[in-house]
């Protein structure tokens, strides 16, 4: 006898309205909470980018949250000259060998040159 009213049912398509609504429900709330998910997971994943870069550059303070701030709004950086490149690559060259203040100021003269 159930079985006679489900068909019934289906036949007026009652039951399947309720089905049909279950499943565009069942979609919306993937489709938000799936959403809501990958926002997450993007910022996360800026937030340790911004954090890193800020961590190679070593810097603190204010410096640190402004650099913070523009990363994380997501604005494209501003391009550097061929000069300013060239200065940040041998900046971060002689960060890494870690020399004295005179060494360093030579090694960047060379660098800077060459």
């Amino acid at each position: 006898m159930q079985v006679t009213t489900f068909r019934n049912h289906l036949k007026t398509g009652v039951g399947m309205k309720g089905v049909l609504a279950i499943v565009c429900s069942s979609v919306v709330m993937l489709g938000v909470c799936g959403h809501a998910a990958y926002s997450e997971s993007s910022q996360q994943e800026l937030m340790k980018t911004c954090n890193a870069q800020a961590g190679d550059q070593k810097l603190a303070g204010d410096a640190r949250k402004s650099f913070m701030s523009k990363c994380l709004s997501g604005k494209p950086a501003a391009t550097l000259t061929p000069q300013q490149q060239k200065m940040k690559t041998c900046n971060a060259q002689a960060g890494s060998q870690k020399l004295s203040a005179d060494a360093r100021k030579k090694f960047m003269s060379t660098c800077l040159k060459g």
